[in-house]
């Protein structure tokens, strides 16, 4: 049985750079109210970036929540109301220095829908022209090229953690064989 929840009220707690936070008071599936916590966040992209090589891009950066190097694709945030694509094209050259001949979106997914409204948007990167990357102040980040055995042997061993990556990855993965490209 699905039931959707009605809210009856809902209060910003924290509004900030990059997200927000609201608590809803919803009537829930036995008639009681319940409170849910929700994070809202503008949304973003995850790119799988494919080299003429048949490499992928990957990107090593400390990230404070998890405490740790995290192994991840480019990826950011989007500016509210800002076009998917227009993004994509936007951290692309940012964060690889790359422009894509072609980019093609393979699904949009929510990062973790139980408590945050963020929507990603994950594309496929081909037909790669190189440039010169253009990381924000406060990014520290090292670019890394993996075959797709290497990123398989990466995820299976546990070194790359992040979802977006992972989904990002086996996405792209199959879109190229698909078309045969890998």
């Amino acid at each position: 049985m699905v039931f959707e929840e009605k809210t009856v009220e809902s209060k910003r707690i924290y509004e900030g750079r990059i997200v927000n936070l609201r608590c809803d008071s919803v009537i829930n599936v036995s008639g009681n109210i319940s409170k849910r916590e929700i994070v809202e966040h503008p949304g973003g992209v995850a790119l799988a970036v494919f080299t003429n090589e048949k490499k992928f891009v990957l990107e090593k950066q400390y990230r404070k929540a998890a405490g740790k190097v995290m192994i991840e694709v480019p990826a950011g945030k989007a500016e509210p109301g800002e076009d998917p694509r227009v993004t994509a094209e936007r951290e692309l050259k940012e964060e690889t220095g790359y422009a894509a001949g072609r980019m093609q979106k393979l699904c949009a997914m929510y990062a973790s829908p139980g408590y945050c409204d963020e929507v990603l948007h994950v594309y496929l990167c081909t037909q790669l022209t190189p440039g010169v990357t253009e990381f924000d102040e406060s990014e520290a980040i090292d670019l890394y090229e993996y075959s797709a055995e290497e990123i398989l042997a990466l995820i299976s061993s546990g070194e790359i953690e992040d979802a977006k990556t992972i989904a990002a990855f086996f996405l792209a993965k199959q879109r190229l064989e698909q078309e045969g490209l890998l």
